[in-house]
């Protein structure tokens, strides 16, 4: 029996990285070995084992093939005559397909050292294209290592093209899109994710809505990149800047989702993006089953994020409704993730990204004031039943007067 240190330990050490799990393939055994050494089996598909000290996983050497449609549709061979090289040859990218033995002894079969050297995120072989999740796990590769120079291989890109063109992505199930979509939010470079899937043809299939963004012009007086594609990207990134909660990076991914639905007639302009946006971001969450974080933050992030850049402009009862709107007055630090959200839309357009955004201070000494109003007072005032909130909602609004005066002669 030999056990092997296998995967992204490897990578992320050659890298300079800290390893943050250590993956361990075993050969020349098989279950009743193991079984017999001490460990527990956890694998259903295939032969997985915790080790009885250190609780890591070491899985036996294992080969396999395609025996039906999706990631569902493989059947796996473990036995103690299949080897190192057998096994990472079903891995997916040449840069997880690196190997040490007990000595520390790099062992690349494959050619990954040089590809890591070259920042190069390549397919083993051909059968990368048998599993779906892997044009979503190698864009999300992408949005890890972007900032280390790391590019997507020609080759693989023209396989991730056919794959999509095969209809494989179309046997993904909407749980392990979501899986591997979140994972990439809190990658630090989110927008090379949604690149990746845009130039390979998936964007259109997994997010029709996301996709339908490209091509779609701004006025450029207010959006010198013009493209509501690029736009989003630029958003994301400053996003990134901002949080790293991928609740936050969600929302920026998808607060203008609807100026894709905009009609031709009236464009560049998108009068109205922001409610149509609303259902879109809600239907997206319910299809991949989005956790109420995120569905809510992306919610109110797109009908209201407009109200907030012109926060100098409306009505003070429009500044009060995005306040009680937004559900800020219980819960004020999603409200300060919105405004996040709503820097980074501001700053992610080119010659704007250092620009101040005074609009996010004031909303936030307006809720700073406005949550100082006591409904106690109202109560003891003798107010009872819906009048308690009509007379919430005008002292609350009386402070929002004040401070929009005070801010304005400021200003002046």
């Amino acid at each position: 029996m030999k056990i092997y240190l296998v995967g992204g330990a490897v990578r992320d050490r050659l890298l300079g990285l800290p390893v943050k799990d250590n993956d361990w393939v075993v050969t020349g055994a098989n279950p009743e070995t193991m079984l017999k050494a001490g460990f527990t089996p956890v694998g259903k598909d295939f032969p997985v084992f915790l080790h009885p000290k250190t609780g890591e996983e070491y899985a036996l050497a294992r080969t396999e093939r395609k025996s039906g449609k999706g990631y569902h549709g493989f059947h796996f061979h473990a036995a103690d005559d299949v080897t190192l090289e057998q096994d990472v040859q079903r891995r997916d990218l040449t840069i997880n397909a690196l190997a040490e033995d007990k000595d520390g002894n790099l062992i690349d079969s494959i050619g990954g050292k040089k590809d890591l050297e070259q920042r190069v995120l390549r397919h083993v072989s051909p059968a990368f294209a048998e599993d779906p999740v892997r044009i979503l796990r190698i864009a999300r590769f992408l949005a890890r290592f972007s900032y280390l120079g790391f590019h997507i291989a020609d080759e693989t890109m023209r396989l991730m093209k056919a794959m999509v063109e095969d209809g494989e992505i179309d046997a993904l199930v909407a749980e392990r899109v979501w899986q591997e979509t979140s994972r990439a939010l809190a990658e630090p470079n989110p927008e090379k994710f949604i690149e990746a899937l845009h130039e390979c043809g998936a964007l259109k299939i997994l997010f029709p809505d996301i996709e339908r963004l490209f091509g779609v012009p701004q006025p450029e007086h207010h959006h010198p990149e013009i493209d509501t594609g690029i736009h989003t990207l630029l958003v994301l990134q400053q996003a990134c800047l901002l949080s790293v909660e991928p609740e936050v990076r969600f929302a920026a991914l998808t607060h203008d989702l609807g100026k894709g639905t905009t009609e031709k007639d009236i464009l560049p302009h998108h009068y109205g993006h922001e409610e149509r946006g609303y259902y879109l971001v809600k239907a997206l969450c319910d299809r991949y089953k989005a956790p109420k974080a995120y569905q809510q933050l992306a919610a109110i992030s797109s009908k209201y994020h407009t109200h907030v850049h012109r926060a100098f402009e409306v009505k003070p009862k429009t500044l009060l409704n995005v306040l009680e709107s937004t559900d800020a007055f219980r819960r004020p630090e999603r409200f300060l993730q919105f405004l996040q959200v709503c820097i980074a839309d501001s700053r992610g357009r080119p010659t704007y990204e250092e620009n101040p955004y005074p609009q996010a201070d004031f909303f936030k000494l307006l809720l700073e004031q406005v949550i100082k109003v006591d409904v106690k007072e109202i109560v003891e005032a003798g107010f009872k039943g819906i009048q308690i909130r009509e007379q919430l909602h005008q002292k609350r609004l009386l402070v929002v007067k004040k401070l929009r005066k005070e801010v304005i002669v400021d200003s002046d």
